[in-house]
């Protein structure tokens, strides 16, 4: 079977109004060549579900979001995501705003089948005031009380990973896989950028089939993207762009979304990467150190 696909082929499968789940955290192995091909296309009115960075920032500016479901959106080193921020304080976005541990329970319950989990994270605070349809149920064992997290059943999901082969396994080498196998499973659709496409005998190697973290039966599509993450990192392959985010962030104050589109976007991911100094400059970024 034989699942690979373009960027473009994966943006047609989209339709306005569908709830989107973004793999990845912040600055870290986002789908971004996969998000501005959505940013080239006339998709609107997209619910987005998040552990944002950029993703999120860049759909919001261009117009694209309607409702974000999020428990940060964040550049890392820029603690909130300009562009995020601007559309939060405006009013421009429905939101759900929630924990981090929520979101991953929600994605969870729907890759479960089932309409909620309780947990105890959320009680007492505004995540229960601000969200109404987030509810609260009794334990039928005892004389507790629960935060019933609904599922976050997604229409599609869209993951960047290390490798992956044409049949839809897909390899996650970094320290952190995330929350990205949850979406892979929470979604009706899942569709994945990798950044290096490998024959399947790849993978009967042992030590590389414990870094697959979901079931290839789960992979709608593969789109083989060197450099797709960019400029978020994709560990251990090449780290974040400091400089390239500092220079988005700071046409949030000056030039606005259409200046750094003007100079970075391009009609192609192929354009995009020359842009930005070609695959080779982007797989030489250094790793963060902490």
């Amino acid at each position: 079977m034989d699942k690979q696909m373009t960027a473009a082929q994966v943006v047609a499968q989209l339709s306005d109004g569908m709830t989107i789940g973004i793999g990845g955290w912040g600055p870290r192995r986002k789908p971004m060549a996969l998000v501005r091909e959505i940013l080239r296309s006339d998709l609107k009115d997209l619910t987005l579900v998040s552990y944002g960075g950029a993703d999120v920032g860049m759909l919001c500016a261009a117009g694209k979001v309607k409702k974000l479901v999020f428990a940060f959106v964040s550049l890392d080193f820029i603690p909130l995501e300009p562009y995020f921020r601007q559309a939060r304080e405006a009013g421009e976005l429905e939101v759900m705003e929630i924990d981090e541990g929520m979101l991953l329970l929600g994605l969870r319950a729907a890759a479960w089948g089932i309409p909620f989990i309780p947990t105890e994270v959320g009680l007492g605070t505004d995540i229960i005031t601000r969200n109404p349809q987030i509810k609260l149920v009794d334990s039928p064992y005892d004389d507790r009380e629960w935060v019933a997290m609904p599922a976050l059943k997604l229409d599609a999901a869209l993951i960047h990973v290390d490798r992956a082969d044409a049949r839809g396994v897909c390899q996650i080498a970094g320290p952190d896989h995330y929350m990205d196998d949850w979406y892979a499973r929470a979604a009706d659709k899942t569709f994945v950028s990798c950044d290096e496409l490998v024959d399947t005998e790849f993978f009967r190697d042992p030590a590389q089939a414990r870094l697959v973290f979901w079931e290839r039966a789960v992979t709608t599509g593969v789109v083989p993207i060197p450099g797709g993450a960019h400029p978020t990192s994709c560990s251990p392959l090449y780290g974040f762009d400091v400089p390239h985010f500092k220079a988005y962030a700071a046409t949030a104050k000056a030039g606005g979304i259409g200046a750094y589109f003007d100079e970075y976007l391009g009609a192609s991911e192929q354009e995009y990467q020359q842009n930005v100094g070609g695959l080779e400059a982007i797989r030489a970024i250094a790793l963060p150190t902490y």
